[in-house]
């Protein structure tokens, strides 16, 4: 076993045949992508924050691997959830076998679960929303305006040190937030801070232009885009389906037909998903599809990884991370194996 590789050799000596091969096949095709300076998007649904992907996320995002994101605003806001409550998480092995009951204890205690761990609102909610909501009264009285994710990245930037529960270099946003990569955050108000910021201006204590809208985000994206483009171009790789994938990849077609401008095709795309190819499903739709929509083109590498996303994406990257920390040395492995 190859110390430095261990982790890209595993996956280049077992992983053959069906989703085993999507998944070498696609690590492959994004290290050569990178490789030769080309970006890599990614677009994050599902609770993978609350599943600490931030784990190998906030990494790959610090050594380049990861040059944007969209992401759901669970996702964004829960990776600031773990970092100042990490500790009074709970885990539930069992979670299966819950009662209505069970459940409903969960809930007068303020513990909020997703499958098998518990957010704790007391510790993560209030906290963050105690420096949030001030910036968010402060930009309505001043009419001031900001994308939702600069809200964020504010907090992660200024959030001091004795309030990091969490392990720092694990939070996502924190690296994302030093490095000011592009961000798109659709469909925000779907989230618990989505859902606060709704109230406040329902109550009128907020304004609502104080947080950009989804339109203002892809006139912003419109040139990030452009920009991430330039080059080798620019791939895309989702986790799940939904808003937080079919929003930013509309960006190509949108260009071209819209705003009637050249624009690069994707340069790469891969889609990890647990839901099944199904009549009218955007979760479950093949990618070739998207070429009907000028999306991607027949010369895009195309990958599906049928799995588990909290169990596939550490592992790509992972190995990403070595090949990154060891070109020439992954170069030879990926030969040796014959690929």
């Amino acid at each position: 076993m190859n110390t430095q590789l261990p982790t890209l050799e595993f996956v280049l000596k077992h992983y053959k045949n069906y989703n085993a091969r999507a998944l070498r096949d696609s690590l492959i095709a994004y290290w050569r992508h990178t490789e030769k300076g080309g970006k890599m998007f990614w677009a994050v649904a599902g609770a993978m924050s609350t599943a600490q992907l931030g784990i190998t996320l906030a990494p790959a995002i610090r050594e380049g691997l990861i040059s944007g994101m969209s992401v759901t605003g669970a996702n964004i806001e829960e990776s600031l959830f773990r970092l100042v409550a990490h500790s009074h998480y709970k885990d539930i092995s069992d979670y299966r076998y819950l009662s209505k009951e069970d459940d409903t204890k969960l809930l007068n205690a303020s513990m909020h679960r997703v499958t098998d761990t518990s957010i704790p609102g007391d510790e993560a909610f209030k906290s963050i929303e105690e420096r949030i909501i001030p910036m968010w009264k402060k930009a309505s009285e001043s009419g001031d305006r900001k994308f939702w994710h600069e809200y964020l990245y504010e907090i992660a930037r200024t959030l001091p040190a004795e309030f990091h529960d969490g392990n720092i270099d694990e939070c996502w946003i924190v690296e994302a937030a030093k490095l000011n990569i592009p961000i798109v955050v659709p469909g925000y108000e779907d989230s618990t801070l989505g859902n606060v910021f709704s109230s406040l201006i329902k109550d009128g204590e907020c304004n609502p232009s104080a947080a950009k809208s989804g339109a203002e985000y892809m006139v912003a994206w419109y040139d990030q885009y452009q920009t991430l483009s330039e080059g080798e171009g620019v791939g895309f790789f989702q986790i799940g389906g939904g808003i937080a994938g079919d929003f930013p990849i509309c960006v190509v077609p949108s260009i071209k037909y819209d705003l009637k401008k050249d624009a690069k095709p994707w340069a790469y795309f891969c889609q990890i998903s647990d839901s099944t190819t199904s009549y009218g499903s955007y979760s479950g739709a093949t990618p070739n599809e998207k070429i009907t929509w000028d999306k991607l083109t027949k010369e895009t590498p195309m990958f599906v990884i049928e799995s588990d996303a909290t169990i596939v994406a550490p592992l790509i990257l992972t190995a990403l991370l070595e090949c990154k920390r060891n070109p020439k040395e992954a170069n030879e492995l990926i030969a040796k194996y014959g690929y």
